[in-house]
């Protein structure tokens, strides 16, 4: 599909080969924040979720995608989420893994490729993304790729004790009615 190839790098379904990849990423407690996640997965789970990914995301209402770099290494992952059809609507989360990785495009190619294939494949009107109010780079990320402030939700988020702000943005797809 073109509309997953990018100058710097492809996204790709889930392959059984990404299990230590996936376990190292949702047991990286300095992700749990932005993955909603509160206790580490095991590997069993990790594999079991592997062997489902190939499910149609108009049933599980979700799809993961890897971040490879052109080398075919896995860099991170993008997910679509809260997949709603009748609405054509859906949520986005993304995720560059290793901090030398950050801040060389590969978010922002990542982003403007998953949106590509949410407009002309899914058929969606929109995408949104919710990032708390302190997360200034995906704030910056998703500004920088179309999406604009829809929203401010106060105090929404409690994480390391304390309430925190989170901002709704979206990117409507004005090709789409």
């Amino acid at each position: 599909m073109l509309t997953l190839k990018g100058e710097k790098l492809y996204l790709r379904a889930l392959e059984p080969e990404d299990l230590e990849f996936l376990h190292d990423l949702e047991n990286n407690e300095e992700f749990w924040e932005v993955s909603a996640t509160q206790a580490p997965f095991s590997k069993f789970i990790l594999k079991k979720y592997l062997e489902n990914s190939h499910l149609d995301i108009y049933e599980v209402k979700q799809l993961r995608l890897v971040i490879c770099n052109l080398k075919q290494h896995p860099i991170g992952l993008i997910d679509i989420f809260d997949f709603e059809p009748r609405d054509r609507r859906a949520a986005i989360g993304i995720l560059i893994a290793k901090p030398e990785e950050r801040q060389k495009g590969f978010g922002a190619e990542s982003l403007s490729l998953v949106c590509k294939y949410c407009f002309k494949h899914l058929g969606l009107h929109q995408v949104y993304a919710n990032i708390t109010a302190d997360n200034e780079r995906s704030l910056r990320l998703f500004e920088n790729c179309g999406f604009t402030q829809a929203g401010l939700k106060k105090e929404w988020t409690f994480i390391d004790g304390r309430f925190k702000d989170e901002y709704l943005y979206q990117l409507i797809n004005k090709n789409v009615h």
